[in-house]
């Protein structure tokens, strides 16, 4: 009774010696609450895919200013800014489409999941269609839309995201049985897979695969089937290379890269781009210095823009590249689990599969161009040139950055 006491003076007190105006600021008003300092959306995330963007802008441009002279582009006569502009415009329409694709429900995304996947499915089709797909250096994965080129295996990228997160919901209660849970998504998977290696892009399909079975392992598959299960893909792609002869002659030249016949023919984009990273030392020989770009080093402005980025920026510039997509990654994991918490599996799984799809192809990307992994024909996300990879990269962020904004109203107390 006499603690209540000293707490109804002391309040008293303070009361008394608060003045009107502040005790009327302090106040809490139930019909006009004080706004939230939470923040709308995740600002750092779309900071740092920008960063990431921009600076492959510049180094594209860096890349490929010498392109121009190169006999493979006679036939465009490209100008020293060609890709350069090709590229700017390419963020602008992923940029319009990203804008377009966070205003979309997750909810509604979930609906077409199927959908977009047939559709993407239709895409790899046409693309081997006599005169209707386009090859480049013998691989037919393109369809000309005239002011750019669609490739279907990014645009598959994205939509096994979409597909394997609804999978995953829809056949929760079977996770852990083989033939309903597993089998139904394993068939899909090597449907895709077929179709991607008649282009062929084996570097697609190894990104693809890991998408939707890391998908399915974060939405509870049984783990000896997942264990069993990565024992088989290590053997299919294994059997992939080793059966087919360019790929069991590119990996042996990868196993040793600076042998004489190698260097000038399978390992020569590999001895070239360690040649880049060496001249770059730790600080680079400064931005527009490289020598491999000067039509040594194959692919500089697509495959190999890491090397370029070594050479001009060094260790340091590559490390902060490593940085940024680490961060990436881990953001977009965190946002998928706070989806689940949320008890949005559908939203989680989708923001945790962009996580790993940009991890595992980033991975892939750095690991050819720094020799620890043969060659590969996958471009970096979000700074190697290319329209459909930064659209489709674009609208996988957007979806994230969907995902968190989903996740803010929520905890607001909202309803989405």
């Amino acid at each position: 009774m006499l603690t209540g006491l000293l707490d109804a003076l002391n309040l008293h007190r303070d009361r008394k010696n608060t003045s009107a105006p502040t005790r009327a600021r302090n106040a809490v008003d139930p019909l006009h609450p004080t706004r939230s300092t939470m923040m709308a959306w995740d600002k750092p995330l779309f900071m740092v895919c920008l960063a990431l963007l921009l600076l492959g802008l510049v180094m594209i441009y860096s890349a490929s200013i010498a392109l121009s002279e190169s006999p493979k582009f006679k036939g465009i006569k490209p100008t020293a800014t060609y890709f350069l502009m090709r590229q700017a415009l390419f963020i602008v329409i992923g940029f319009a489409a990203g804008a377009v694709a966070f205003r979309v429900p997750l909810a509604k995304w979930q609906r077409w999941s199927p959908y977009l996947f047939i559709g993407a499915i239709v895409l790899l089709i046409m693309v081997l269609i006599p005169g209707i797909g386009h090859g480049v250096n013998g691989a037919k994965r393109w369809i000309s839309l005239y002011a750019m080129n669609l490739q279907p295996s990014e645009v598959m990228k994205l939509m096994v995201v979409l597909y394997a997160a609804d999978y995953t919901v829809r056949k929760q209660a079977w996770m852990h049985q083989l033939r309903k849970g597993f089998l139904p998504m394993a068939a899909v998977v090597v449907l895709v897979g077929a179709l991607l290696q008649l282009e062929p892009d084996l570097g697609a399909f190894m990104v693809i695969a890991a998408v939707a079975f890391g998908i399915l392992f974060l939405g509870g598959i049984n783990v000896r089937i997942f264990a069993g299960l990565s024992v088989a893909m290590v053997f299919g792609f294994v059997m992939m290379v080793m059966l087919i002869p360019y790929r069991r002659q590119r990996f042996f030249a990868y196993l040793d890269p600076f042998e004489e016949e190698n260097a000038a023919g399978k390992a020569y984009q590999l001895t070239h781009s360690l040649i880049a990273f060496g001249r770059g030392e730790w600080l680079g020989v400064g931005l527009g210095g490289s020598v491999e770009k000067l039509h040594y080093l194959p692919e500089a402005h697509t495959d190999f823009l890491l090397a370029v980025i070594g050479e001009e920026l060094g260790l340091v510039g590559v490390a902060i590249v490593i940085a940024l997509f680490f961060w990436l990654v881990q953001r977009s994991f965190e946002i998928g689990r706070q989806a689940i918490a949320l008890e949005r599996t559908y939203a989680g799984l989708v923001a945790k599969g962009v996580g790993i799809w940009i991890g595992v192809q980033a991975f892939i990307n750095m690991g050819v161009n720094l020799g620890l992994l043969p060659t590969k024909g996958l471009t970096l996300p979000l700074m190697s040139y290319g329209g459909s990879g930064i659209l489709v990269n674009c609208l996988a962020f957007a979806l994230v950055l969907r995902v968190d904004y989903e996740n803010r109203i929520l905890m607001r107390g909202g309803r989405v």
